[in-house]
């Protein structure tokens, strides 16, 4: 099938890098923000994939204020579970393959080396439970979707920890970082570039559906991923905070987060033949894309 891409949730970080991605590299993508058509609204997506007649959906659209869905269950379930099944409906309806993008969070954190694609889910809040709920209802909906686990998700565009963290660097002698939780740094820039990966498998007639894991190359902690940023920054603001390592019991947040959800994203490489660029290198040029601009 010939056609753009139908990107749902087109004013997101990730949305966003996956619009200026096909702007570079000639690729034709019709973008959907919630405005234009909210994923809760079958009606509204019915039409925008009867009007954009795309050879391939993609879903980065979802709730990702992970504290706040503690408090507002319903809203994150409606964005990250409800959405994404009537998306999956109307894909299969339409006949139209989907990626959708998923989250480490599903995870409860308990095992001590990376997550592959058969662990069992044991989500520790709100946002893990709608995703997880997200993803099964996408199963559900037909055979032919790629279920996209990643982790940690930071660009420029958005808001993200790469960019507080810069923020707070630029106001403060010292940050307070947590350091007992682990997962993988993983930029929208690769992210982009896997969805297209998969798009291309898909064109050639040999995609695999299922579940994979997608995140950057190599595990960190938040702590660690902090140092990187400051580290970064400094080179630019010649200013320097000091990162104190600090345990998860010392910053309480409404939801609780995996202590590991680090993700093994090996069958992803073996399967469609791109691999995420070591965290450290994206983080060093996403901060200097940002700096430069500022």
């Amino acid at each position: 099938m010939s056609g753009p891409v139908a990107l749902f949730g087109a004013a997101g970080q990730l949305g966003r890098e996956i619009l200026e991605f096909a702007a570079r590299r000639g690729e034709a993508v019709k973008g959907f923000t919630r405005a234009d058509a909210d994923i809760c609204d079958v009606d509204a997506v019915r039409a925008a994939l009867e009007g954009a007649r795309p050879r391939l959906v993609v879903n980065a659209a979802g709730w990702t204020a992970v504290d706040l869905a503690e408090s507002n269950p319903e809203g994150a379930r409606a964005a990250n579970a409800t959405g994404p099944g009537v998306l999956a409906r109307a894909a299969a309806e339409a006949g139209v393959p989907l990626v959708h993008v998923s989250t480490d969070y599903v995870f409860d954190g308990a095992k001590p080396g990376a997550w592959i694609e058969s662990d069992p889910v044991a989500p520790l809040g709100v946002y893990g439970a709608t995703k997880a709920e997200g993803e099964r209802l996408v199963r559900e909906a037909g055979p032919r979707h790629v279920i996209l686990r990643t982790s940690w998700v930071y660009g420029v565009h958005g808001a993200n920890f790469l960019k507080t963290m810069l923020r707070l660097a630029g106001e403060r002698d010292e940050l307070r970082v947590v350091a007992d939780q682990h997962g993988c740094p993983t930029a929208t820039a690769d992210l982009a570039e896997a969805i297209f990966a998969v798009d291309r498998a898909i064109a050639a007639g040999g995609c695999p559906w299922g579940t994979f894991h997608f995140a950057g190359t190599g595990a960190t902690t938040w702590h660690g991923f902090a140092c990187e940023i400051v580290e970064a920054a400094a080179k630019f603001t010649h200013k320097r905070p000091m990162v104190t390592a600090i345990p998860t019991a010392d910053f309480p947040t409404p939801a609780r987060r995996p202590a590991n959800s680090a993700l093994d994203s090996g069958k992803f490489a073996r399967t469609f033949g791109y691999v995420a660029a070591p965290w450290r290198q994206r983080v060093r040029e996403t901060v200097r894309a940002l700096l430069r601009e500022a």
